[in-house]
């Protein structure tokens, strides 16, 4: 149980918080790199501050305050030139610096660029890998962008998959660190969602977390497993400060304010062997509904039903309400090393996660098991009939709504039918994270 002053630091983000100040000190996945592909000015907001993302006509991405710095007009209504954004209303144009390089009227009546160079908008870096965009919100040297490992598999089919949630960023990342809440959340209720009464899932034994540079590792033991089993002897990342990696997927949850999340996952599908080598041109991207046509909150899926959790607990979780259990251990580290994070940099000092000095090889490895099913693949067959890889080509088993055409541009690169994917398989309950 924390205090309401506690609960307040933990939850509140913006500008000049001390959350919002820690979460700064990091790079932040805000979007696919092809979105601008298809939309070159995109407003976003982050952090609780109102911003506007573009990609401009010389190839350059850029972040900046969203108002114009003029007249404070909306600049997601810019237009893109060949370097900078420009004001719809007066023209006035910037650069990804957030310097002002034209002021059209008056460069013309006042002939002085001195004058220009008085003015400049809000501008933070913004770096592509892995498909993404990456921004850094903080003030100082940015550390090094994260370059995780799976980001550079080759044959796989990669996906990204964007939600907004309506609730606080810290109770959605607490869920990366909470393995019970699988059993139930997940394959319980989801046999419940199929009009079942069982048998349930087979309970947690035994849980266990261990610290790495990179976060945390959760772990556990069921009654169908032991000491032998990958969820025990690796277990699954919570990846500091906002993530979790759990093989074949990272997500994300971003703070778009004190009352709303950007859920970021990408997704990694490793190719047959009859399809090497397979070279993905465009890593496509979708928006994740949370919603149905009737306006309930979907449940059928894996990451909405954590959806569902994370919402269902308000807009920003009363935890000095809260009764922590023993399956809650993980919670209590994540908030302690949070506060302890908060400290370290208001003393000036970096918290943890922070990279400055380079990756052996220039890559974060992250713990992961079944490591070969993603980097050397299987035959057809055999992944057709995997219990899991297989039912995981029939459609995207974490988030509603997967397009048709990713659907289908991800069987074309498995080299497989729509008519055989339409052919029944074995229905399970969602596989442990």
């Amino acid at each position: 149980m924390l205090t309401h002053e506690q609960n307040e630091l933990l939850t509140r983000v913006g500008p000049g918080t001390p959350m919002g100040t820690l979460l700064r000190q990091y790079w932040l996945p805000i979007a696919a790199e092809s979105e601008l592909d298809d939309r070159a000015v995109k407003p976003v907001r982050l952090l609780g501050e109102n911003l506007v993302l573009y990609k401009d006509l010389g190839g350059h991405i850029g972040l900046i305050d969203r108002h114009c710095p003029h007249r404070r007009a909306d600049m997601s209504f810019g237009f893109v030139e060949d370097c900078g954004l420009r004001c719809n209303y007066h023209g006035w144009l910037f650069d990804a610096d957030g310097r002002t390089v034209e002021q059209p009227y008056e460069d013309v009546a006042l002939g002085n660029a001195q004058v220009r160079d008085k003015v400049r908008t809000k501008a933070y870096p913004v770096r592509a890998t892995g498909g993404l965009l990456w921004a850094f919100l903080g003030t100082g040297e940015p550390p090094i962008l994260p370059q995780y490992e799976a980001f550079s598999w080759p044959n796989g089919f990669k996906q990204i998959i964007i939600s907004e949630v309506p609730c606080n960023w810290a109770q959605c990342q607490e869920n990366s660190i909470d393995p019970v809440h699988f059993e139930w959340m997940h394959s319980n209720w989801s046999i419940r969602l199929k009009g079942q009464r069982g048998p349930y899932a087979p309970r947690h034994v035994k849980i266990d977390f261990e610290e790495f540079e990179h976060g945390f590792l959760y772990k556990r033991i069921r009654e169908d497993t032991d000491e032998k089993h990958d969820l025990w002897t690796v277990g699954r990342v919570t990846l500091w400060p906002i993530g979790v990696f759990l093989g074949d997927h990272f997500e994300w949850r971003v703070p778009i304010d004190d009352e709303n999340t950007l859920s970021i996952a990408w997704s990694f599908q490793r190719v047959p062997l009859e399809s090497e080598p397979y070279v993905q041109e465009r890593i496509p991207y979708w928006y994740g509904p949370t919603r149905d046509a009737d306006g309930e909150w979907i449940s059928s899926h894996v990451m909405n039903q954590d959806f569902v959790a994370w919402i269902g607990q308000g807009t920003i979780a009363d935890r000095t309400k809260e009764h922590l259990g023993r399956s809650d251990l993980g919670v209590g580290l994540m908030r302690r090393q949070l506060f302890a994070d908060v400290k370290a940099v208001a003393e000036g000092r970096d918290p943890k996660g922070v990279l400055r000095t380079p990756p052996e090889g220039g890559v974060i490895h992250l713990p992961i098991s079944h490591y070969d099913r993603y980097t050397r693949g299987l035959p057809r067959a055999e992944l057709l009939a995997h219990p899991v890889l297989g039912r995981h080509l029939r459609g995207y088993p974490y988030q509603a709504g997967q397009p048709r055409e990713v659907q289908e541009a991800l069987w074309a690169a498995m080299g497989v039918t729509p008519e055989e994917m339409a052919q029944p398989s074995a229905r399970q309950a969602p596989q442990a994270a």
